[in-house]
């Protein structure tokens, strides 16, 4: 985590190496200094928690489920979290990964947007004479109209992007999200809204 990152984050009593030790941090959170301090940023009263269970979730933006019986109302509160655990000094984490198609199905994105993305990331092979890279093409290598198409499309569509990127949709869609740094001792992490998350990158400039 640069300084930026850093602002606002604590040093966790215990390292992180996956999502099953955020589980367990949850699961036994009448002890865990970690995981009592995410329930008070989520507003939980510990004198009116009866019961809790964290499961781990694959192929959602949901990636840990908490689940929470609050004493009186017998009711089940539900926290969906998206975990990003870090191991690069420099903090980059890949967000999501699928197939362009993908995105165009989700999206309606044109053939004209979905065939720059295509050579962008290699779906598609470069058709500039020199490219910086066989396999793919970069930004800068398309034509003018191309760049420009393109940061047009994004910025029309930034919000959906963003949501659907941060947040995913459904059942399983992302209410908080959880980064940490992917260390055995002193890990840092920050634990913020998604909503918060979505306004600061679905609100600032392609």
């Amino acid at each position: 985590m640069n300084k930026e990152q850093l602002k606002g984050s604590q040093t966790a009593k215990n390292g992180f190496l996956n999502e099953d030790d955020i589980v367990s941090k949850f699961n036994n959170w009448i002890f865990d200094e970690d995981a009592q301090k995410w329930l008070l940023i989520m507003e939980y009263d510990f004198s009116k928690i009866e019961y809790m269970k964290a499961v781990k979730l694959s192929g959602f933006k949901t990636d840990v489920q908490v689940q929470i019986i609050i004493k009186l109302k017998k009711a089940i509160d539900v926290q969906n979290l998206q975990v990003k655990l870090v191991s690069n000094p420099k903090g980059f984490n890949q967000i999501d990964k699928r197939w362009v198609d993908k995105y165009v199905e989700m999206w309606n994105i044109p053939a004209d947007i979905s065939t720059i993305l295509k050579r962008y990331t290699g779906e598609i092979k470069p058709n500039v004479l020199t490219p910086k890279d066989k396999r793919r093409m970069f930004a800068n290598e398309f034509t003018e109209k191309e760049q420009s198409d393109i940061l047009l499309w994004l910025n029309n569509n930034q919000s959906l992007i963003v949501s659907d990127i941060l947040k995913g949709r459904g059942q399983f869609a992302a209410e908080w999200i959880l980064v940490a740094q992917k260390t055995k001792l002193d890990s840092r992490w920050i634990l913020k809204p998604l909503n918060f998350c979505l306004n600061s990158f679905g609100n600032d400039n392609v």
